[in-house]
């Protein structure tokens, strides 16, 4: 079994995993602001614990997104540098692919649907079955109102779009279920063995949203229209 280092930032907290065999060590900090300053401490603590170099590893795993645009842009820097110094592959991990592996492993489900907030009033999601434990997309990822997810049949529901948008999903699920290393690294080893790997000059993230935040014009125009219908 290989042996990988795996980065998460996406979301508020941030996490680092380092697989060896069926074997998962991990750190967490939480905080978005602090992921920057956390990240690479933290690595350096499991290597320690390992007792191996970052020369014995494999390859480096990321959390590619969707997600905070900073938070996977962070991951992508982190395990570009990794990869650079280590003469390591890259490894790129689909978050929500993340989150249904967790969901899976968690709670029994063998259909998921990952709600994951995007802000700005609208959500990342993606519905997976799954077959010999890998988590196959039925519905890939894609960036929509929460009123929009139109999943297939009854899967079990996770993320923390579940609860920002609580109206969209009555039914209720799992919204504790969040993106993390530890099922980073574990998708990232099938993805290795497999030879889905990536340089580190060709490492990116995946973005489904092409901008971060409403312009003043676009956001009076938001609170004109509210004032309006109320």
């Amino acid at each position: 079994m290989p042996i990988i280092l795996a980065i998460e930032t996406s979301s508020e907290t941030a996490s680092c995993a380092l697989l060896r065999g069926d074997a998962v060590i991990s750190r967490v900090s939480s905080g978005v602001r602090t992921h920057s300053q956390a990240v690479l401490p933290m690595i350096q603590e499991l290597l320690t614990e390992a007792g191996i170099a970052l020369q014995d590893c494999d390859a480096v795993a990321y959390g590619a997104g969707p997600g905070s645009f900073t938070g996977v842009r962070t991951a992508c820097g982190v395990a570009q540098g990794l990869a650079f110094g280590g003469k390591l592959p890259a490894v790129p991990v689909v978050t929500l692919d993340a989150m249904a592996l967790a969901c899976h492993q968690q709670h029994g489900a063998d259909e998921v649907l990952v709600v994951l907030d995007a802000r700005m009033g609208e959500v990342y999601w993606a519905q997976y079955r799954f077959e010999n434990g890998e988590p196959v997309a039925v519905l890939p990822p894609v960036l929509s109102a929460p009123s929009e997810v139109r999943p297939q049949g009854a899967p079990v529901v996770c993320g923390n779009g579940l609860s920002a948008y609580a109206d969209a999903f009555p039914a209720g699920g799992f919204a504790e279920v969040m993106p993390h290393a530890a099922q980073i690294a574990q998708l990232a080893a099938t993805a290795f063995a497999a030879g889905r790997t990536v340089t580190a000059a060709e490492a990116q993230p995946l973005y489904l949203r092409n901008k971060v935040a409403y312009t003043q014009a676009e956001r009076r125009e938001m609170v004109a229209t509210k004032e309006g219908g109320a």
